[in-house]
């Protein structure tokens, strides 16, 4: 067995155990894929997945343990080329983020603007997803490190460093009814249309559990992942906004009126995470404290940063 043939097994997976994807991204030709993957499991004497056909279509249970072992191998010489490059002051050229709209968008650029004053010659990438692909984009070495608020804190595969709480804002157009009320309620939110984040984006699932602790049923007409949809649509009338309160700045979104509802909802966290047991390179490294650092300074008061260890 060779180090080829650990990488081929871990791509196979990663791809759905498509051969033709994963010969593709390995700039191989499919039968070298297939012939690697035969070498390997005649040498443990053992399958290691179940076929349909000549289809692969999934793992064997001896195939999952062996699944575990080869990430840590794979994970540990990656480490050590890391290690290498760093101590040879060997800079990587690329930087890869997987975020939320709502981190890319609001919190990441005067990180990114501080990162690249630090390293101009980095390429900087920010992979725009779901939590849960973001979970997956960094266990599987898809991203460097991940950042949003949900799923990350629950995957056992991951370091994650909490940075920061923050909490929700209605938004309207000026004259709405609701800006007259001095305490807003749920009840309150109830009676008008309402668009906020889809399930599965930022805080959605205890927004939901906060009305339903209540017996209420609030109106949600529209959910998006992106808080400037939203924006849109609350600016042509359709509903009040219901959106993360650091999404809201008095300079951009002057047509819109906002007011905390940090009364009515529990506080929500966002993390930074990383494949656990992975080596640092100097440069992630930097740019996690320059995140951390970043928010430590934030005085907008849109959030609360979670004080550095």
């Amino acid at each position: 067995m060779d180090f080829r043939q650990l990488q081929t097994f871990v791509h196979l997976i990663d791809n759905d155990f498509n051969v033709s994807v994963t010969a593709a991204k390995s700039f191989l030709v499919q039968s070298a894929v297939s012939q690697q993957i035969k070498r390997m499991e005649q040498t443990l004497e053992f399958d290691l997945f179940t076929r349909k056909g000549k289809r692969l279509t999934g793992l064997t249970p001896l195939g999952k343990q062996v699944e575990i072992q080869a990430r840590a191998g794979l994970l540990a010489f990656n480490n050590i080329s890391r290690i290498a490059d760093d101590a040879r002051s060997i800079n990587q050229n690329l930087l890869r983020i997987g975020c939320t709209h709502t981190q890319a968008r609001y919190i990441l650029p005067p990180v990114i603007r501080l990162f690249n004053q630090t390293y101009p010659d980095i390429e900087l990438q920010i992979h725009q997803g779901n939590p849960q692909q973001l979970v997956e984009w960094a266990n599987s070495d898809k991203v460097d490190f991940s950042i949003c608020t949900e799923e990350l804190a629950q995957s056992q595969s991951l370091e994650s460093i909490p940075c920061y709480q923050w909490n929700r804002s209605l938004i309207t157009r000026p004259g709405h009814p609701l800006l007259d009320k001095k305490n807003l309620t749920l009840n309150d939110l109830c009676a008008y249309p309402i668009v906020t984040y889809v399930a599965g984006f930022t805080g959605r699932r205890h927004f939901d559990d906060s009305f339903r602790r209540k017996g209420l049923q609030p109106n949600t007409v529209l959910s998006a992942a992106d808080t400037d949809i939203i924006k849109a649509y609350v600016l042509d009338g359709l509903g009040i906004g219901i959106i993360a309160s650091m999404a809201y700045d008095p300079q951009q979104d002057q047509t819109l009126v906002a007011r905390d509802l940090s009364h009515l909802f529990p506080a929500e966290t966002s993390r930074i995470a990383y494949q656990k047991d992975r080596y640092l390179r100097r440069t992630q490294q930097t740019f996690i404290n320059l995140f951390l650092q970043a928010i430590q300074l934030d005085d907008s008061k849109r959030f609360k940063a979670i004080p550095i260890e």
